[in-house]
């Protein structure tokens, strides 16, 4: 919010009036709620004729509308490493882009006049840069989206301008529009995983491909015949995607995806042949009254991706979980994937030293030993089984939920096990760590008397009065600077 300089939230209480605004609405504010009228009237009629998920995934795909899908489906997507489907990015984009090229290079071809006289591939690149504005206005021009946008663009003018458009400079440009539009995003994992995977992706079709596309051998035509050259190509550019966005997958969402591959084969040439043509020809078909067929034929597909992510997330080792670690692995990772991609010599291979220097440095990060959440009203400590174990969770269980994740760990908020070893009675909760030292969490001011003298860390959502001889977290440590929770040989976070 403080990006879209949103000064403040609320909640609005009774009924919604609508009223006359007090100043004349601008052409901007005009055109951009035409803009969100269109795309509610579309998620409207795809809901009407799509139900449930498949709906949900139907109006993502096409207007950026990211309704909540039913959780158990939401982490398959996760865990089969398909949830980049479901956020409109260069996938989407390059899909529109190259249906319009070829529907309108195509209809062209069909004028012997124009085919052998004019520049009919130059107009399809045009049409095609049309097709994707217009959707990226649709889906609500996100930061991938715009991200995606330029780079086609890009690729489209060098088409019009018989230049090849495919390279790093192609990357860069687009990096350095989104900076400009977007500095703040530089931090946000989509630009971070959509760019990783572009760099590798160009990488590979530059210097990595088992064969070039305009390989002329007879085997080669024999494979190809049979469709061998694309699944290998296919099972190849998802390796590399898969592979180059894992450290940042790892980083922010703290999962490994070990099937991502698997998934990606079964399922995206579902959504490049069937999903994303029918959605668009349901979009070109709705003014006339005939979307809701090809809508239809959408949600089969859809429903076919479905099945493949719930497939593969119950495969045994599907949910890869690692712990949470700092950015030192993910900026020596960074720099390694940058090392294999981007150098020619054979210097590019001490990228992959890197890569295995970040790994292990992430595999050996420490894990705190006590977790304090930010309001102070929830608290953990890590038992003697190497666990955690929850002093006390507050109000609500996000915070518990994020430590668990960010902990590698599998077990739901309200796994029993997560109080072994806790006693707690009306004055507050305390713990053991391994080595037997008290951890308190104190409810009461009268907790504190007892707990500053055994425990060795005292945590409480209220101010403790002074001399406490133990690691003190309380209220003042929020009102202040926070708490400093290294002066003892104590891991604390």
């Amino acid at each position: 919010m403080y990006f879209q300089r949103i000064g403040a939230s609320g909640y609005a209480l009774g009924k919604i009036r609508t009223v006359t605004p007090p100043i004349e609405q601008s052409r901007r504010l005009r055109f951009a709620s035409a803009i969100d009228f269109m795309r509610e009237a579309i998620d409207k009629r795809i809901r009407a004729v799509i139900p449930g998920d498949e709906g949900s995934i139907a109006s993502a795909l096409l207007t950026g509308k990211r309704d909540p899908i039913t959780p158990a489906v939401s982490d398959a997507f996760y865990v089969s490493s398909l949830a980049h489907v479901l956020a409109i990015s260069g996938y989407h984009m390059a899909t529109v882009a190259g249906i319009a090229f070829f529907f309108i290079r195509g209809l062209l071809a069909l004028v012997p006049s124009l085919a052998s006289r004019r520049p009919i591939k130059k107009w399809a690149a045009a049409g095609a840069l049309a097709a994707a504005g217009f959707y990226l206005v649709l889906s609500g021009a996100g930061v991938a989206t715009q991200r995606s946008f330029v780079m086609i663009a890009i690729v489209l003018a060098g088409v019009m301008a018989d230049r090849r458009a495919l390279t790093f400079r192609t990357l860069t440009i687009a990096a350095l529009a989104v900076l400009l539009l977007a500095p703040q995003s530089v931090l946000h994992p989509s630009f971070q995983m959509s760019f990783a995977a572009t760099v590798a992706l160009i990488a590979g079709y530059q210097y990595g491909l088992p064969w070039r596309a305009n390989a002329d051998t007879s085997v080669g035509a024999r494979v190809a015949l049979w469709g061998g050259r694309e699944v290998v190509t296919l099972l190849f550019a998802s390796l590399i995607a898969g592979l180059a966005t894992t450290p940042y997958a790892a980083y922010h969402f703290h999962r490994l995806a070990p099937y991502g591959v698997l998934a990606n084969l079964l399922a995206m040439p579902a959504v490049s042949v069937w999903v994303m043509p029918m959605g668009i020809l349901g979009i070109l078909a709705m003014p006339f009254g005939f979307g809701a067929i090809f809508w239809r034929l959408m949600g089969e597909g859809i429903d076919w991706m479905i099945g493949v992510v719930l497939w593969v997330a119950n495969l045994p080792g599907a949910v890869g979980r690692i712990q949470a670690f700092g950015t030192g692995p993910l900026l020596i990772g960074t720099a390694g994937l940058l090392l294999l991609c981007l150098l020619r010599s054979p210097l590019r291979w001490s990228g992959a030293g890197l890569a295995v220097v970040a790994s292990l440095w992430a595999v050996m990060t420490p894990r705190p030993d006590v977790l304090v959440a930010a309001d102070g009203q929830a608290a953990a400590v890590r038992g003697p089984s190497g666990s955690l174990s929850i002093l006390h969770s507050g109000r609500d269980t996000f915070a518990t939920k994020e430590w668990l994740a960010a902990d590698g760990d599998a077990r739901p908020v309200k796994d029993a096990t997560l109080h072994d070893g806790v006693r707690c009675d009306p004055a507050g909760c305390i713990g053991r760590l391994p080595d037997g030292r008290m951890v308190s969490f104190a409810q009461s001011v009268e907790a504190f008397a007892e707990d500053c003298r055994r425990a060795a860390v005292v945590a409480s959502p209220r101010e403790a009065p002074g001399g406490c001889q133990a690691l003190l977290i309380d209220r003042k440590a929020w009102l202040g600077h926070g708490a400093a929770l290294d002066r003892r040989p104590l891991r604390a976070g």
